[in-house]
């Protein structure tokens, strides 16, 4: 401001003080001649090859390894550049070479990557919405392995549900994909049952109700057969699991006449917060007289139409509690009885003293579908309950073993007939027998003396978890299954387990998602449950079969990523290529020559027809450097002073 002032009054020495002033900041700032020894630095290259499940269809792996061993063997050549390799697998994301990239050069300075070529089939799912973010790794190249034009059939779930109720349907839809055919035939299977086909429209999202079988997991397999064109018959198949939920077990019990039996019957069936019961119990029976005016009875009539025509159905379970024949159900309503059980209904009889006499349910059409019939004795005298040797090995009744009962005093002498007898009584004779009818179940307990345990006679006994465990056995529970195949996939090892009432274990076969067969063997880990374990390396549905029965599991996601599209593609990678300046180019086979490799300046194009180039980044370390002032203290000092001067000098005149 000073000096404005001073050339605003018309100094005569505004010159020379500028010159002092020049010769001042001259001095202050040091100038020097700086000399560098610099050492050229290599520029990097990275070589990312695709490993993943998707190249090994067709002659994409030896592709890969031919272009592999070219394109390294052509870079190491050139002293003046670096090269890094890194092979990449799936993993249940997907095939991630855009993450494997960035992690191979995530210690390298951006001013020394050269590009990178990328060895595919085309198939990456971790392309990032942002390509903004790939400009530093330089140019990105793409040799594309496979015939283009090969096209594969996949099947896969386009909305599932994760739950629904027991007994309802679950909406799901499917697609087909197939570059050829116009329809496609299309199974569908639940818990390894008989699949059930239909007709599809290819490319077309096609709603599948299903419906739901169980409580816990059921898992739903839908498939398609190969079509014209098919690279693996891997991603025709795909699964989900669904949860079952039961809503409501509603139950109908029948007591034949007022016992202690049927108190505990009804107290424990109450008990459970998701068990709707209706009990009737027959207090007067149409023959036995009462003079009783009708108004003064606080009874209902036995509402035996409504139940066993109108409303059968909608009861899960039917137990008959000490129930003898009479005349208020009829043989035409019991003969409904049995076609219920048949169709996949569930019967539990509690016999008492009638069971052995002429009034005997067993001489009714409900007598096809028990598992044990009477003999018309009843005996007498204390017995203790005992598990069968079968009864130690099923569901209902294993984890009862070992446990201290009570004694009963009555039963009903009976001969087996079907079923499996899980506990026995005195000399050997049925005490609990179960069986399969149709699509249905039975247990028959032949005896009313439960109510002892549940009073403490003699010590008790697990009476609510026996009747828990055997209403669950007749619900179907998929965890009561007595004979039952696990299939369970832990990474690298699937795992079955196999229980079954039975000594020797049935022959297992495990089906991989490419469609081969491994056979594990057996180990023993208890009575009836065997084990076998087998090492796996693929994504996918695993299918198990031993003896009749067949399970399934996922390995990974139910879709995994990785086979959703198996066609050899240059589209995934064509936006990151012309994003970083880079090219992409196809190979059919392993004897195609592969493009030349040429180095590029700054700015230069990068691809050609029948070459690609990665940038020469004339990167240098400096290892010394020396530095000579350009104006030393005494020089800069002296030069002040005799510009002052001439300015005193000139103001003075």
């Amino acid at each position: 401001m000073s000096y404005l002032a001073y050339l605003r009054w018309r100094g005569q020495a505004w010159l020379t003080r500028a010159l002092a002033l020049t010769a001042l900041a001259a001095a202050l700032s040091n100038p020097s001649y700086v000399r560098e020894e610099r050492e050229p630095l290599p520029s990097v290259a990275a070589v990312v090859v695709d490993r993943s499940e998707s190249m090994t269809f067709g002659e994409r792996t030896e592709i890969a390894n031919a272009v592999r061993e070219t394109l390294q063997g052509e870079l190491e050549a050139d002293e003046s550049l670096e090269v890094r390799l890194v092979e990449s697998d799936s993993r249940s994301d997907g095939t991630n070479l855009i993450g494997a990239l960035e992690g191979l050069m995530a210690d390298v300075p951006r001013d020394r990557i050269a590009g990178a070529v990328i060895v595919t089939d085309g198939q990456v799912h971790d392309v990032p919405e942002d390509l903004a973010q790939l400009t530093g790794l330089g140019p990105i190249h793409a040799l594309i392995t496979g015939d283009p034009d090969s096209g594969d059939r996949r099947i896969s779930l386009v909305q599932s549900p994760d739950f629904g109720i027991v007994g309802e349907q679950a909406r799901f839809v499917v697609r087909v994909d197939d570059p050829v055919a116009d329809q496609a035939t299309v199974s569908v299977s639940v818990n390894g049952g008989l699949p059930e086909r239909i007709t599809v429209e290819t490319g077309v999202d096609t709603p599948l109700p299903i419906e739901i079988e169980r409580r816990g997991d059921n898992i739903v397999v839908v498939e398609t057969p190969a079509g014209e064109q098919e690279l693996t018959m891997a991603n025709n198949r795909t699964a989900a699991t669904l949860s079952g939920v039961r809503d409501r077990l509603r139950v109908l019990l029948i007591t034949g006449k007022p016992n202690a039996a049927g108190r505990v019957w009804r107290d424990l069936l109450k008990s459970d917060p998701s068990v709707d019961l209706v009990h009737f119990t027959i207090l007067r029976p149409p023959f036995k007289q009462d003079v009783t005016p009708l108004e003064e009875m606080a009874l209902i009539a036995f509402p035996t139409e409504e139940l066993f025509e109108g409303k059968l159905d909608e009861f899960d379970l039917v137990i008959f509690d000490q129930y003898e024949r009479r005349t208020v159900i009829t043989m035409s309503y019991l003969a409904n009885m049995a076609r219920y059980v048949a169709d996949g209904g569930a019967l539990l009889i509690a016999a008492g003293e009638d069971f052995a006499g002429p009034a005997s349910l067993a001489n009714t059409p409900l007598a096809g579908v028990l598992p044990a019939l009477p003999t018309g004795t009843i005996k007498v005298g204390p017995f203790l309950p005992t598990l069968s040797d079968t009864g130690k090995r099923h569901t209902v009744t294993q984890a009862l073993d070992g446990q201290d009962w009570g004694e009963w005093v009555r039963y009903v002498q009976a001969t087996p007939e079907a079923g499996d007898v899980l506990m026995t009584a005195r000399d050997g004779d049925p005490l609990l027998v179960v069986d399969r009818v149709g699509e249905g179940r039975v247990a028959q307990l032949l005896s009313g003396q439960i109510w002892l345990w549940a009073r403490g006679h003699d010590g008790g006994g697990p009476f609510a978890e026996l009747i828990r465990r055997m209403v669950h056995w007749l619900m179907k529970e998929p965890e009561l299954e007595e004979r039952q195949l696990r299939l369970e996939a832990q990474g690298d090892t699937v795992r079955a387990t196999l229980r079954t009432l039975s000594d020797n274990a049935p022959p297992l076969s495990i089906e991989t998602p490419d469609g081969q067969t491994m056979q594990p063997q057996w180990q023993a880990t208890g009575p009836g449950e065997f084990a076998a374990e087998a090492p796996i390396d693929r994504l996918g549905l695993f299918r198990a079969r031993a003896g009749g029965l067949e399970a399934v599991t996922l390995n990974g996601p139910a879709n995994p990523k990785e086979y959703a599209a198996l066609e050899a593609t240059p589209e995934v990678l064509q936006p990151v290529a012309a994003m970083t300046g880079g090219g992409i180019y196809t190979i059919d086979s392993p004897g195609d020559a592969i493009p030349d490799v040429r180095r590029v300046a700054q700015g230069a194009n990068a691809t050609g027809g029948n070459w690609l180039g990665l940038r020469e980044r004339g990167a240098y370390a400096v290892r010394s450097s020396t530095s000579l002032p350009l104006l030393p203290g005494l020089l800069a000092a002296i030069a002040l002073i005799v510009f002052l001067l001439l300015a005193w000098r000139r103001e003075g005149r």
